[in-house]
């Protein structure tokens, strides 16, 4: 009978070195470890941090011009013209049909917002602004909640909460844990204020590729899930429901995009791409 053929390999002609022998050492015991191409190269890491330093610029920019009154179109030009013109290209924009460069969710939607000339952003409204830049070759992914306006004392709750989800994720993101810890840590900050977490999109691997692996669920158990090692590439982005966990498509959207709260209450999400360190995450976008 032929063996369990193992993720992880030593390089062709290379010793093991002290990482190969841990990892190996896990994998034997039934832990899900990464495959090699997941461990970004020192260039690698420089070129997403680029990528990273652009990406930021976006949101940065979506900061100094949102308001009420305009429209998500508006939003999108915005970053369209700030990430061409620094080089860099939208990764969202034709991504699997997807129309335009940004996704920009109001209210009760929860992700994958489709900008429109004819949604005009509000007094009261909070909106999700997410951004994936391509800058040669290399991917970065972030987002922001944006408070139009004076809010409700609920929805600045709900923002400030989903903010905190994503910082707790983080701190519970440490070199040779697992994935698990930090949908653990979302999950357990969300539930404290009766708060539903998405469980039916999650973050990703990234950096090479718009989406690579691990899958980062925002729900799950510690020392469960793909094992995370320095030089891994990944987003923590945890949605935040006011209400239950559930959602759908919107009936709506011609394109089959938008996903939508079941009970129509508000969401929130915050997302930024973290690099694993010898010592912790490193955030490289904002």
């Amino acid at each position: 009978m032929f063996g369990k053929k193992r993720r992880w390999h030593a390089l062709p002609g290379q010793p093991l070195t002290e990482m190969d022998k841990r990892i190996i050492e896990l994998e034997k015991r039934g832990k899900l470890v990464p495959t090699r191409d997941l461990i970004k190269t020192p260039e690698q890491i420089e070129g997403i941090r680029r990528s990273g330093v652009v990406n930021t610029g976006v949101l940065d920019e979506v900061a100094k011009n949102i308001h009420a009154g305009m429209s998500t179109l508006e939003i999108d030009k915005i970053c369209y013209d700030y990430c061409t013109s620094h080089g860099a290209t939208p990764a969202c924009l034709g991504y699997e049909g997807f129309p335009k460069c940004v996704c920009t969710s109001i209210n009760e939607v929860v992700c994958h917002g489709i900008p429109k000339e004819e949604d005009i952003l509000e007094e009261g409204d909070i909106v999700n602004v997410d951004f994936t830049t391509i800058l040669d070759g290399y991917y970065a992914d972030a987002s922001r909640m944006f408070v139009i306006g004076k809010t409700t004392p609920e929805k600045e709750q709900l923002v400030r909460v989903a903010k905190e989800c994503l910082e707790v994720g983080a701190e519970a993101a440490k070199p040779w844990g697992y994935v698990g810890d930090i949908g653990h840590a979302v999950q357990k900050h969300a539930e404290k204020y009766g708060y539903g977490v998405v469980r039916d999109l999650c973050g990703h691997g990234v950096g090479l590729a718009f989406h690579e692996d691990p899958e980062v669920m925002h729900i799950g158990h510690r020392n469960t899930g793909m094992l995370l090692v320095p030089g891994m590439v990944f987003t923590i982005e945890p949605m935040i429901n006011q209400g239950t966990w559930e959602v759908f498509i919107d009936a709506d959207d011609e394109y089959g995009w938008e996903v939508i709260t079941g009970d129509e209450l508000p969401s929130a999400q915050w997302e930024h791409t973290f690099l694993m360190t010898e010592h912790g995450v490193e955030i490289l976008t904002y």
